[in-house]
């Protein structure tokens, strides 16, 4: 389960953003996490709850954005949302496709008590 070592690293970009802003703990924690990613949302938030203890964000709540795969083509210039896997674009049948979004996991937001 990678999602253990992926929430070290947030705790860890987490702790730096609230040293860099002088907080005593973080509220909440905003992710956004892209379908692709290869992240389980749900095995996401037992290892955050797992590690949050006994840290800055001991009392913070998770909240997790599901981000769409998010797709450009190349042969019509439109951009849509992938669904169930379907890596053809629904305008023109192409295949020529470019990933604009859904791949990635990202820190959104933090709220920080000072």
């Amino acid at each position: 389960m990678h999602e253990f070592s992926v929430v070290q690293s947030l705790m860890g970009l987490i702790e730096e953003n609230a040293r860099q802003n002088n907080a005593k703990s973080v509220s909440k924690v905003v992710v956004k996490i892209g379908k692709m990613s290869g992240i389980e949302p749900h095995l996401l938030k037992i290892a955050f709850d797992t590690f949050k203890e006994k840290t800055i964000c001991e009392n913070a709540e998770l909240e997790m954005v599901i981000q769409d795969v998010v797709a450009f083509c190349e042969d019509c210039g439109e951009e849509f949302v992938v669904e169930d896997n379907r890596f053809v674009c629904p305008f023109c049948e192409g295949f020529n496709l470019k990933i604009l979004d859904g791949e990635d996991m990202y820190l959104m937001s933090l709220e920080m008590e000072v």
